[in-house]
């Protein structure tokens, strides 16, 4: 399997896991499997009820350059109108009164993440998101991806480049970098090789089998997390801002990646 290499970084994102609609809207601490594949599907242009099919083979490897900070957003809905023109309850109902929400985000987060599978169809995904059908977004509309979101479009082996050669982002939690590794977490669909002791297992009900509005269902996925060391280099001195860096590693010749 070949795969593409995506950074998701915002000031804000947000990673649905379990709440549906409508006052409390969550957010998972990374990036989920539905969310990126909703937005593959959404910049493919795809409609809501289409075949997931074509998705099913991608294994996804998140890589948490910084875990950003939980941030609640507290509002209301609706209000001061007329019943009929009110936000309507979880019921359909629409009493008149204004609904409270609150809805969880990721602030200031950056998550460099693999995809690996088939591929005609991470090639497809690469192009789908260079000229997008519909803008991608992290989680939710408001989440404007910063650029460059599409890092490399075609790698032989994604989850190596990820642990030995994309720029990490800064991370003011780790402090001066004297070592000749950091430690970073990971995300694994998959891992490599033997799993660590201190791996923790994950799950979630994340994997989508459709999005139409009237019969969305996921199913259930399991993963691991890990801490790895990794070179020191790859988050530089401090000397060159890290879009440069990215913008390097991204214009390196094509061939040093497949």
């Amino acid at each position: 399997m070949t795969g593409l290499l995506l950074r998701l970084a915002a000031p804000l994102q947000s990673w649905g896991e379990r709440s549906a609609f409508p006052t409390e809207r969550d957010s998972a601490p990374f990036p989920t499997r539905s969310g990126l594949i909703g937005m593959f599907a959404a910049a493919a242009g795809l409609p809501r009820g289409a075949d997931l099919a074509r998705y099913q083979a991608l294994e996804f490897t998140v890589r948490i350059d910084r875990p950003g900070v939980p941030l609640t957003d507290f509002h209301t809905a609706g209000g001061g109108l007329p019943k009929d023109r009110t936000a309507a309850t979880s019921g359909g109902d629409h009493k008149g009164d204004a609904v409270v929400t609150r809805r969880h985000y990721l602030a200031d987060a950056v998550f460099t993440v693999a995809v690996a599978g088939p591929g005609p169809v991470t090639a497809g995904i690469a192009t789908a998101l260079q000229r997008p059908h519909w803008a991608p977004y992290l989680g939710r509309r408001s989440c404007i991806p910063d650029e460059p979101l599409l890092l490399r479009a075609r790698v032989a082996d994604p989850v190596r480049e990820l642990v030995e050669r994309v720029p990490l982002s800064p991370n003011p939690r780790l402090g001066k970098r004297d070592r000749e590794t950091i430690p970073v977490d990971f995300i694994w669909e998959n891992h490599p090789g033997q799993l660590p002791d201190s791996a923790v297992p994950l799950s979630l009900y994340d994997t989508p089998e459709s999005f139409d509005q009237h019969r969305r269902t996921h199913t259930k996925r399991h993963l691991h997390r890990t801490t790895r060391q990794l070179p020191a280099h790859l988050a530089g001195d401090g000397s060159t801002p890290v879009y440069q860096r990215l913008f390097a590693y991204m214009n390196t010749p094509e061939e040093l990646s497949v």
